[in-house]
């Protein structure tokens, strides 16, 4: 366990770090207008394919690591996978998806 001094001193280059990385994209990808993100094509690019890529990677592993782990899962993950997505592309309302989708899943673990 380090002393005090060694985590005042881990404490304040952490914060620096979470710092650097939290205003590095507003520091290389600042663009010719004054407050705005400029036309830099790979910010325009991040900034789009992002938060998308970012959901499907927390989707797959969501899904994979339930039944990777308990083969007898599938249905129940499947089920609620499959009503999430379509409640999604029905009624474009992200709560009302997931909070169906989690609900539709504990449902479906309690009764089989």
């Amino acid at each position: 366990m380090p002393q005090v001094p060694q985590a005042v001193v881990y404490t304040f280059v952490m914060g620096a770090v979470i710092f650097f990385c939290r205003a590095a994209p507003f520091m290389f990808f600042r663009g010719g207008k004054p407050g705005g993100k400029g036309e830099n094509r790979l910010f325009l690019f991040v900034e789009r394919t992002a938060p998308p890529l970012a959901m499907t990677v927390l989707c797959f592993n969501a899904i994979a690591a339930p039944i990777k782990e308990k083969p007898g899962e599938a249905l129940p993950v499947a089920a609620a996978s499959v009503l999430t997505a379509l409640l999604h592309l029905w009624k474009r309302n992200a709560l009302l998806s997931i909070f169906s989708g989690v609900a539709f899943y504990m449902l479906i673990r309690r009764w089989l």
